[in-house]
This record gives C-alpha cells, sequence and structure tokens, in this order.
C-alpha cells in the first residue's frame, strides 16, 4: 500500500465525471487500498479516486467496521426527509461549509471481492456516501451551497 497524493481544488480531475470501472483488476484493487491508507493518514471519513488523480467510479467510505471500498456506487433512492450538516473535503482544506443531503439513502456498488451489494444507510454514513458519489461526477461541496454561503466562500479565499 501506498499514501497517494490528494488533489485540491481547483485541479481539474476534481470537475471531470469519472469513468466506470469494467472489471474488478488487482490495478483497481490496489488502488482501493492505497486510497484506505491515504484516507487514514490525512485523517479522513471518505474518499473518491477523482481526489487522488485516478478518474475511476471508486470511493472509500469509513463505517462503523472500518474504511469499505465501493466500485461503480449509484445511488437509487433518497429519502425526502433533508438534514443539514456542516461538511469539510480533503481536496478543499480548511473549507468547513453547511449543506443540504438527503437523511437516508439506498446504494448499489460493486465490494472489494467483486459482488454486487446493495447498501441502506442514514445519518453520517448517508452524508459520507452522497459525498463521495459527488466527487465521481464532477461535484464538490461548494456546488451545493446557496448564494450567500458562496459570497462568504469567496471572501475567505
Amino acid at each position: 500500500m501506498a499514501k497517494l497524493e490528494v488533489k485540491i481544488y481547483p485541479d481539474p480531475v476534481l470537475r471531470k465525471k469519472a469513468e466506470e470501472v469494467k472489471e474488478l483488476t488487482e490495478e483497481i484493487k490496489n488502488l482501493g487500498w492505497d486510497m484506505v491508507e491515504t484516507l487514514e493518514v490525512n485523517d479522513g471519513v471518505g474518499l473518491a479516486a477523482p481526489q487522488v488523480g485516478v478518474s475511476k467510479r471508486v470511493i472509500i467510505v469509513q463505517t462503523e467496521k472500518g474504511p469499505v471500498i465501493l466500485v461503480n456506487p449509484k445511488i437509487i433512492k433518497k429519502s425526502r426527509e433533508k438534514e443539514t450538516m456542516e461538511e469539510g473535503c480533503l481536496s478543499l482544506p480548511g473549507i468547513w461549509l453547511k449543506i443540504k443531503r438527503a437523511k437516508k439513502v439506498e446504494a448499489v456498488a460493486i465490494d472489494k471481492e467483486g459482488k454486487k451489494i446493495k447498501i441502506n444507510t442514514e445519518g453520517l454514513s448517508a452524508r459520507i456516501l452522497q459525498h463521495e458519489i459527488d466527487h465521481l461526477n464532477g461535484i464538490l461541496i461548494i456546488d451545493r451551497i446557496n448564494l450567500f454561503q458562496k459570497l462568504l466562500f469567496k471572501l475567505r479565499k
């Protein structure tokens, strides 16, 4: 395993839509494990492959049982109930913004063994999953804030 460099905004890779993983190769598995190490070294709760310069649909989500590698994750259902919480991002160091997200989500993905799995989660885990999947679509937390927050963000720069 190796620690990878976390890309910082405005690196263009953070704005690209990541490519679907066609096959769970050793290269993809190794990327996942390197991302786990990178997440732990940076004391994060989630990490997406574009954040380490790789435009592939791979994310790491920290759970109560430890980090989980998810390939080609896709949200298939979101609760109508929303929750606003502060979020940070390893690619936007020092920035914390209040983001409104679905409280519960249902998703599908491929696990590190190559099996298709279904994920039902809520609260912080649901928030992390939504945040990391946003990264796979080139979306950052600064895209999810209201106009007033955007003005404050620009003033802080």
